[in-house]
């Protein structure tokens, strides 16, 4: 099990400032989500180089997998944000699915969605690079989002049946939408290949709201998971003392100090 910070942990600073955080943290890799904001990738992966450590997940272009009518313009943004990857050595694309259209049966927009992702998975498979379908909470952060069950999204995956299509599990957004979040996340285990945590309610440091997650991560390190676990969360502290305490408090109790 790997653990990773999400760019904007420390606000106004750049990739580069965080990647020497990580790297001072003994975590292990960043998100950035907006990799056409980077501007120079040759730099960045130079930096990433010297400083020994880089990012292990972005996000495709903002397109709906839901709209027949973006089929092709969704998978020219994967094919863009692979060529990105292969440039910085990401490995996990992170895709939300777009807002449910109106008057639009729910199981043909499930079946655009499908379409769309088998046409993309040669084109990852060929990469060695997971597209990461996430579903988001409709009650609190994202009303109208089309995927935000687990077991619906799970059928998606199952309907794609790639090894290079699969889930980021957000437990905050999974805790609002549906609960049962250790039962959800081991059970669909081999259909995720990435976690999102922060705590409820307030979208927080862990530690700060009602997710037991020394309970949920020590659960899901038993069923042998070893990608990565992303902090994605604002703080209600300093950065630093926050990650000091996420991983005394946590990381710590589920891994072992020899992890870090």
């Amino acid at each position: 099990m790997k653990f990773s910070l999400c760019i904007g942990a420390y606000s106004g600073k750049d990739v580069i400032y965080h990647l020497e955080k990580l790297k001072e943290h003994g975590l292990h890799g960043l998100e950035y989500y907006a990799w056409w904001d980077l501007g120079d990738l040759r730099r960045i992966a130079k930096e990433q180089e010297r400083i020994g450590v880089g990012i292990n997940a972005t996000c495709t272009r903002f397109i709906s997998l839901v709209d027949e009518s973006l089929r092709d313009a969704y998978i020219a943004g994967v094919r863009d944000t692979i060529e990105a990857c292969k440039m910085l050595n990401v490995t996990s694309i992170i895709s939300q699915t777009g807002n449910e259209l109106a008057g639009v049966p729910r199981e043909d927009q499930r079946s655009v969605m499908v379409e769309t992702l088998k046409h993309c998975a040669p084109l990852l498979e060929e990469a060695g690079i997971v597209l990461e379908v996430e579903p988001l909470n409709g009650l609190v952060d994202h009303k109208g989002h089309f995927l935000q069950r687990s077991d619906e999204s799970v059928e998606v995956i199952d309907r794609v049946d790639s090894p290079n299509v699969k889930l980021v599990f957000d437990v905050y957004h999974q805790q609002i939408t549906e609960g049962n979040v250790i039962r959800n996340a081991t059970g669909y285990i081999d259909r995720i290949n990435h976690f999102h945590i922060a705590d409820n309610p307030g979208r927080k440091q862990p530690g700060t709201g009602e997710l037991n997650y020394v309970n949920i991560l020590t659960a899901i390190k038993q069923t042998g998971f070893s990608g990565f676990v992303g902090l994605e969360c604002g703080y209600t502290i300093d950065t630093d003392e926050a990650v000091e305490q996420y991983k005394r408090d946590i990381i710590t109790p589920v891994l072992g100090s020899r992890h870090l």
